[in-house]
């Protein structure tokens, strides 16, 4: 079977790391393609996984630059799969669900958002996939009879017990101690199509957090964005295939980033999410309402930045100890529940489509093959 994976994003890199890996290793052949986007060239090229870079001059950041780059990696994807002839397509590009379609090449997208967070991206992605796979906790609308459902999250493909091991001394090489208490903070752009009027933390409310934290642990900054000279002192560069490392080892996450915050609830480390789209992504309110891993709090109601200084208190004030029994049952509780992702993944798209049709009608011991 010849599989084309294409990753449009750091976090796709993640998603699909270990199901590359699975998938060559059961002797499939399989071909990435990207986009340049942010440090995704540099995650590949440190794991040792081929890829082909079908757009390497990027696009500009505006409506005009966007589409001119998404026709452009559609004619490069086509040319491609052409030449190439795979079985399937999958990832979580628009490029798969024209492409696809048009060389009648099945198309399995990966999708993790509730349908009305990313609404332009369902509108152009979902028409054309052959099949959606979106977890259990996601609200897919007007689309739920074309996704099939199951009980994970994206982030447990690659941070999952089953793949991932933190290791103490590659925190240290990050210059990090790890026997130290630290907070990890992350602030990103909110620039993407679906960010638009979304708010995050700004100078002025990071400059709070760091009040409350700095006496209880170090604070280190990770940012897509420019830092004021009062919060670049805290920023540290982390090699990108080492950050769930650092972040496994962390007391506290505070951000304005939803993977981030996920993994860090994955991994059991206490988050606080702060933005705009709290209460409408449903893995992140599984996490945060029903295993209790983390808090979102949106950022434009009144008195949210009191709400959030709150919680910091509260976590803070906590000692190591008391933080990993705490939130060590209830990420426990979580994994219990949860299936291993790219085990599953794997299985899915080696047995495509027989393993649309079982899933649909999977039980509960149907998905413990996938623990």
């Amino acid at each position: 079977m010849k599989v084309v994976v294409y990753l449009g994003h750091p976090a796709h890199f993640h998603l699909y790391k270990n199901v590359i890996k699975n998938l060559k290793h059961d002797g499939h052949e399989v071909e990435v393609l990207i986009k340049k986007k942010e440090n995704l060239e540099q995650l590949l090229q440190n794991s040792g996984i081929p890829y082909h870079n079908i757009l390497r001059e990027g696009r500009k950041d505006t409506k005009l630059g966007m589409g001119l780059g998404a026709l452009k990696r559609m004619w490069r994807e086509l040319v491609f799969c052409i030449k190439q002839k795979p079985d399937l397509l999958t990832g979580t590009s628009v490029e798969n669900s024209y492409v696809g379609p048009l060389l009648r090449i099945p198309v399995v997208y990966c999708g993790e958002d509730d349908a009305d967070v990313i609404p332009l991206q369902v509108k152009v992605c979902y028409p054309g996939a052959t099949n959606v796979l979106t977890p259990d906790t996601c609200d897919d609308g007007k689309w739920a009879k074309k996704t099939t459902k199951y009980p994970s999250y994206h982030e447990l493909a690659y941070l999952h017990p089953n793949h991932f091991t933190p290791s103490k001394e590659i925190v240290r090489e990050q210059g990090i101690d790890p026997e130290k208490p630290y907070a990890i903070m992350r602030f990103v752009k909110l620039k993407a199509n679906h960010d638009d009027n979304i708010k995050g933390i700004n100078k002025e409310v990071a400059m709070r957090l760091i009040e409350i934290m700095k006496p209880h642990m170090n604070i280190y900054i990770t940012s897509e964005r420019e830092l004021e000279p009062e919060l670049e002192p805290y920023r540290i560069k982390i090699n990108p295939i080492y950050m769930h490392d650092v972040m496994a080892y962390a007391s506290l996450y505070v951000g304005d980033s939803q993977t981030m915050a996920a993994e860090a609830g994955v991994l059991g480390v206490p988050f606080i999410r702060f933005n705009d789209f709290v209460g409408r992504i449903g893995y992140l309110r599984d996490l945060e309402d029903n295993y209790h891993l983390g808090y979102g709090i949106k950022a434009s109601e009144e008195g949210s930045v009191e709400q959030m200084c709150e919680r910091v208190k509260e976590i803070v004030a906590l000692t190591p100890a008391e933080r990993k029994k705490f939130y060590g049952a209830r990420v426990q509780q979580m994994l219990n529940d949860k299936v291993d992702y790219a085990k599953y993944l794997t299985w899915y798209i080696e047995n495509y489509p027989q393993s649309e049709k079982e899933t649909r009608a999977a039980d509960k011991e149907f998905w413990k093959k996938f623990k």
